[in-house]
């Protein structure tokens, strides 16, 4: 079987997968519309229809969990999505089915669009990047649609919690009856938090749910659900503490929602965008090979080779960059190692682990304090040795793929100079097929002159000229002979340039450099980006405050608990500060204040040593309602400030692969090669 039937069958397999994906969908869809009212109660039409679609598609799950390659991608993709579902494995079954499906039917369409456009191996590559890029794409967009329905089903059951709380004063009543008259992913959450919260040990249970809560709210909900129940509710001048606090999370969701909503809609379609030019390289290129034929030496050239490369890393980037300003959330921060296996394993091979060691940094110098430093501020759950291997492999990696690349453009030269037919100096029109045999009967001459002189660089004219009397099938007269010794000079030379020089080494060791500082620079990157996220963890810490300040008999120690069982970027400096607090408050909280550098954290620090027993903590907060709605404010601006920069960036980065494709593909190629034709057809008429 050829490659070519190979493939067919490949794409032909995907795009019957996707025929099933899109009659899957439009059964999902149909789900809504399958209640209606008839004499008085609630008749589901395509109920069993529906079930039957479930089944088929745990059964689908089971037999892809048959096929080797298969089932680790549906682990891979079943793992993305699972805190969606921490408690419901069907449904976890049945949502990562439909996305494989969805993720394979799409794949097959546009394999058919690249088979169809660019068949050989250029196809091969173009979908393995198509495969990466649709894999993360699709994931990517069903998470965010699941993310904003659960939001919004959290406003109508936030509201209808305070209903029933007016009703009963009691925060279980209200879960429960919330829960139980709720439907959707966010009643099922509002059931986990009362079994949590009903459980004989409510401690331990709200941290295993902290650890699969999908955002940050439902964890804020649980918690003042848990302290009202703990401490119980008290009415302010604004009314229940309890009341205020769901009030606080109603409006931080609201406003999450419309920085979704708004984002969403000035970057949609940027990602097709950016990625349409991958279909268009190849018929480009024949459009201009055939309209342009002194064009077809550009793209067969290592100028050329380089130019397509490029558009391709273009795309990458474009995409990427893309992908990372369209993420909601700066940084998906979760407590918890975050270990590999290959890290695990590299961290094992003795040698390495030496000859990383040997090019890091030295425990007690500067450098290595400001590592551990940045590492700590960028969340970065990793051994300062795992980092070092990572550099290192980096490094090599990066060096080894630039020289690799460096040596294949050299090949691609030579074979250039060996193989392409010596075309006319023509400028418009395509070479008739008489012309294009005499032109390959000239390079196949030229290859058989060159390879009896065994490319040598020191051939001389007599060696050329002998070689050719005895090479060429027919005489040639004195000016052809002439121009075709002239020729072979010319081709020898050049293919006797094509070698590695000192600046292409320097130019690879710069790019392993690049790859060995890769890691700090994303961890720089990141730490930039937490900012806002520790805003949102310090903002959620007030809201605990508020409530706790109310409380009798309460203690700072108390409230760094508290904070504690809240906290994610400011869990391991909050759980130093509660080790070291017997030994004396005010120093634990001096070295809290060291470590975290944030200034609206600071200030939070400083209230509560003024309140270890100069003033009581309802004093040293008086102003904390006021400190609350300057940050929502600010943070309001922030996300308005954010969501523009966003969008130029956005609009920027999107439109830069079309444009790239366009002038460095064709525009700026074509205006070079006008350029030398002219100069060309001047030297031809100033001879004549």
């Amino acid at each position: 079987m050829s490659i070519k039937w190979l493939l067919l069958f490949v794409i032909s397999f995907c795009v019957v997968g996707l025929v099933i994906t899109l009659i899957i969908l439009r059964m999902l869809r149909q789900r809504e519309s399958t209640l209606m009212y008839a004499a008085g109660k609630i008749v589901n039409i395509q109920g069993k229809k529906y079930r039957d679609w479930g089944s088929f598609l745990l059964q689908a799950y089971q037999v892809g969990m048959k096929i080797p390659l298969l089932s680790t991608y549906i682990l891979q993709v079943q793992k993305r999505i699972s805190y969606r579902y921490a408690s419901d494995e069907p449904a976890l079954r049945r949502v990562t089915m439909t996305v494989v499906l969805m993720i394979m039917g799409g794949y097959g369409s546009v394999s058919t669009v690249l088979f169809w456009l660019q068949p050989g191996i250029a196809f091969i590559l173009l979908a393995t990047l198509c495969a990466i890029v649709l894999n993360s794409l699709v994931l990517d967009m069903c998470l965010s649609r699941m993310e904003k329905k659960l939001l919004v089903q959290m406003l109508d059951l936030f509201a209808d919690v305070r209903h029933r709380y007016h009703q009963h004063g009691m925060v279980e009543e209200a879960l429960y009856e919330a829960s139980e008259a709720g439907t959707g992913e966010a009643a099922e959450q509002v059931r986990l938090i009362y079994e949590a919260l009903t459980s004989p040990d409510p401690n331990e249970a709200l941290e295993r749910y902290y650890e699969v809560a999908p955002n940050r709210f439902l964890k804020g909900f649980a918690g003042v659900s848990y302290m009202v129940m703990e401490f119980g509710d008290k009415d302010k001048e604004r009314g229940s503490i309890y009341l205020q606090g769901l009030g606080n999370l109603t409006q931080e969701i609201h406003l999450e929602i419309l920085r979704r909503d708004r984002l969403d809609y000035l970057l949609q379609g940027l990602n097709v965008i950016a990625l349409v030019p991958v279909l268009f390289t190849g018929p480009i290129e024949r459009w201009a090979r055939v309209s342009f034929p002194t064009m077809d030496d550009f793209y067969r050239s290592k100028l050329g080779f380089i130019t397509k490369i490029s558009i391709y890393i273009i795309i990458i980037v474009a995409y990427l960059l893309l992908q990372r300003l369209q993420q909601y959330d700066e940084t998906r921060y979760r407590s918890g190692k975050k270990q590999s296996s290959l890290d695990r394993f590299l961290y094992k091979q003795l040698f390495l682990r030496r000859l990383a060691m040997l090019f890091a940094a030295k425990p007690g110098t500067t450098p290595y304090n400001q590592t551990i430093r940045l590492m700590r501020e960028s969340s970065t759950e990793l051994k300062y040795e795992w980092l070092a291997i990572r550099r290192l492999l980096l490094f090599a990696s990066c060096l080894v793929l630039t020289v690799g690349l460096i040596l294949l453009l050299h090949q691609v030269e030579r074979n250039h100079i060996l193989h392409d037919p010596i075309r006319d100096d023509r400028m418009f029109g395509a070479m008739s097929e008489a012309d294009l045999k005499v032109a390959r009967e000239k390079t196949a001459l030229d290859g058989k002159v060159m390879a009896y002189v065994e490319m040598k660089r020191a051939a001389t004219y007599a060696d050329i000229s002998n070689a050719l009397l005895q090479l060429a099938p027919a005489q040639l007269d004195h000016d052809a002979q002439t121009a075709t010794i002239q020729r072979i000079i010319d081709k020898i030379e050049a293919y006797n340039n094509q070698y590695v020089r000192w600046w292409e080494i320097m130019l690879a060791l710069l790019i392993g450099i690049g790859g060995y500082n890769l890691p700090v620079w994303l961890m720089l990157f990141q730490r930039k980006m937490r900012r806002l996220d520790m805003k949102h963890e310090i903002y959620q810490f007030q809201t605990v405050i508020s409530i706790l300040r109310e409380m009798d008999r309460m203690s700072v120690e108390e409230i760094v608990e508290w904070l504690n069982r809240f906290a994610v970027i400011f869990k391991r400096p909050l759980q130093k500060c509660l080790l070291h607090f017997e030994h004396g408050p005010e120093q634990a909280l001096e070295q809290l204040k060291e470590e975290v550098v944030l200034p609206e954290f600071q200030r939070l620090i400083d209230k509560l040593q003024l309140a270890l027993g100069k003033i009581s903590i309802r004093e040293a907060f008086d102003d904390l309602e006021s400190m609350m709605a300057f940050y929502f404010e600010q943070r309001k601006q922030e996300y308005s400030r954010i969501i523009d920069i966003k969008a130029g960036w956005g609009r920027a980065i999107g439109f830069t692969p079309m444009y790239a494709l366009i002038f460095m593909y064709l525009v700026i190629p074509l205006v070079g090669m006008s350029f030398v034709q002219m100069s060309m057809y001047y030297e031809q008429i100033q001879k004549l």
